[in-house]
């Protein structure tokens, strides 16, 4: 999908704000339908924000289901023949639109964009009722999975295999966009380097049949370069490279009938080579982090002033990379990525598809397999292939993405997930042919036991020797650290390793004098641990922490107020560690380069 971007053509407004809001605790809005009338009994909600954390209420932090959203639009002046469209950055996880009495969209995916053509719904009205019913819940077919039931008080409960809140609501803009009637619908943008030249290869595609013609702009709005047709190649002279620290972007100003649209883009290239990730041809080491899109108050609502001290504060550190974990982040943070020069590793929102996991931090009883008509099944796999399609759609033409990670910890140790996995890593293939594709692997899928690591480009490892193995024997954590290492360097030779996350839950202002589980010099010391074990294999090109900063979990015995293993507080205070890698990452980045 492409992004919302203002021109001569097309106007944008901004619907965020404070919202009318209401629970529906029984789930019977839409039959007895409420958007047919302004909300009863509603109070005050921000968007976007997720509304879980806004009040004092428990019934509100807790709410399994519907809850809707509401509030009088104000139609903007239109031109003749121009189309008006409502469009959501995120609703999580299922949403229904009306405007007025009509019913506009509907999607399912709650981290990906999503619009809908209201034009005639509208009417000739100069105001109307927008209203969108949000549903929260999780099942075996969803992306990521979960599992609502009753519990023996009647209760409605929802149970999920991944660790982190299940944050809800209207977490990005709701923007009202007009466009001409004849307009571009798509456009990819892949790049080459011939020499000092850059080679921009387009393919645009547009509502209406109609004349195309592109030209690409520089960063100052020079014309370097113009083209006819809706697909062609065009060479930019002494091109200003796409690289990291340095996210110098180009725009193709694409004309088609009545319509401008500009496609910011960078021209840059990557490629796995014997055991290297190369941009630009060039090495390149991954130093950063797994990442939550979460903060107080707001849980995951997209806030500019947050996004941006985040950057500052891993700038600060000196580190190049984070990956989206574990969804799709915000179009804004994409955009400031591609800006800065960041690298991005960019995930599907596939995570909590392994049962085997419940047996340690979620505490689910019940026996299963994750892969079974039951559970996750073929509908599930359907989801699965639409949403990283959706994702690459979105995110193709971004010069910070250089590796789709098509799903976090899943189970790939059986013939079953052999099954799953296969026409998966096809589908991304066939959808951007022009980036690795990977998947994040966990402990439980050691190289002895996995099944699916020939489809993939890279090898990314989640790993806690010393944490949840070897606690706090970081001497024999450190062996087997060496000795599974040596075991993926058989099984996939030439493929670099990216370590996507390590680290300790630790508990900020805990010191302690004999350096046990839980201190600040206990994460320092297993960060160590694994610092040093990199340094010894040339064929790991990455390193990215868990976490930047402490998150919001579903609450539990192993997690209390979270999970603890931020490099920073979740309010961005540093722990003790954070010296120490940041000390690392400056050398690195001194002897690397980027």
């Amino acid at each position: 999908m492409l992004g919302a971007r203002a021109s001569q053509s097309r106007t944008i407004t901004n619907l965020d704000g404070v919202w009318n809001f209401a629970l529906d605790p029984e789930n019977a809005g839409i039959d007895e339908r409420w958007f047919a009338n302004s909300l009863t009994d509603a109070r005050p909600m921000p968007v976007p924000a997720s509304y879980n954390d806004i009040t004092t209420e428990k019934e509100v932090h807790d709410h399994v289901g519907y809850v809707w959203y509401q509030r009088t639009v104000r139609v903007p002046r239109m031109l003749d023949g121009e189309r008006l469209f409502v469009r959501f950055g995120s609703a999580t996880h299922t949403a229904t639109v009306w405007v007025g009495d009509t019913e506009v969209v509907s999607h399912v995916g709650g981290y990906l964009p999503f619009e809908a053509d209201i034009t005639d719904a509208v009417g000739s009205d100069q105001t109307f009722r927008l209203t969108v019913a949000v549903d929260n819940r999780l099942t075996w077919q969803s992306i990521p999975p979960g599992i609502v039931g009753v519990n023996e008080l009647g209760e409605t409960t929802q149970f999920y295999y991944h660790d982190f809140y299940n944050y809800a609501g209207l977490h990005r803009s709701v923007l009202l966009c007009t466009r001409p009637a004849v307009a571009v619908s798509d456009v990819t943008i892949t790049t080459d380097i011939d020499g000092a030249d850059g080679v921009v290869n387009y393919r645009v595609e547009t509502t209406g049949s109609t004349n195309v013609t592109v030209r690409v702009l520089d960063a100052d709005g020079t014309e370097v370069a113009t083209g006819e047709g809706a697909e062609g190649s065009l060479t930019v002279a002494n091109a200003n490279l796409w690289q990291p620290g340095a996210g110098y972007m180009y725009t193709l100003e694409i004309t088609a009938g009545d319509d401008v649209y500009p496609q910011p883009f960078g021209i840059r290239t990557v490629e796995v080579k014997d055991s290297k990730f190369l941009i630009n041809g060039k090495p390149f080491y991954f130093r950063g982090y797994g990442r939550h899109e979460d903060n107080l108050v707001r849980g995951k609502g997209h806030d500019n002033a947050l996004m941006v001290h985040d950057f500052e504060l891993m700038a600060w550190q000196s580190a190049n990379s984070f990956r989206t974990s574990h969804y799709p982040y915000a179009e804004e943070v994409m955009d400031y990525a591609d800006e800065q020069g960041w690298v991005v590793i960019d995930e599907t929102a596939a995570v909590g598809l392994n049962v085997g996991l419940a047996g340690g931090i979620f505490g689910d009883g019940a026996i299963r397999k994750t892969y079974s008509p039951e559970t996750i099944n073929d509908e599930t796999q359907r989801v699965h292939e639409a949403h990283i399609r959706e994702l690459i759609a979105r995110d193709k033409n971004h010069p910070s993405v250089v590796l789709w990670s098509i799903a976090n910890e899943p189970e790939t140790h059986t013939d079953a997930s052999r099954e799953y996995f296969e026409p998966l890593a096809a589908a991304a293939r066939e959808a951007d042919p022009s980036r690795p594709v990977g998947y994040v692997n966990v402990m439980l899928s050691p190289p002895d036991k996995e099944k699916v690591a020939d489809l993939y480009d890279v090898v990314m490892l989640n790993r806690y020797y010393g944490w949840y193995v070897d606690n706090g024997n970081l001497a024999l954590a450190e062996k087997h650290l060496r000795d599974e290492l040596d075991g993926w360097l058989a099984l996939a030779p030439g493929k670099p390793i990216i370590f996507t996350e390590y680290g300790p839950d630790t508990l900020n202002g805990l010191r302690d004098f004999h350096r046990r589980p839980w201190s600040e010099e206990f994460q320092t010391d297993m960060l160590g641990m694994f610092h040093k074990v990199f340094d010894d294999y040339p064929e790991v090109v990455g390193e990215q922490m868990w976490n930047f900063a402490d998150f919001q979990t579903t609450p539990g015995i192993m997690r209390v107020g979270g999970n603890k293993k931020g490099m920073f507080t979740r309010d961005r205070l540093p722990k003790s560690a954070a010296y120490d890698v940041r000390e690392r990452w400056q050398n690195l980045r001194f002897e690397q380069g980027n």
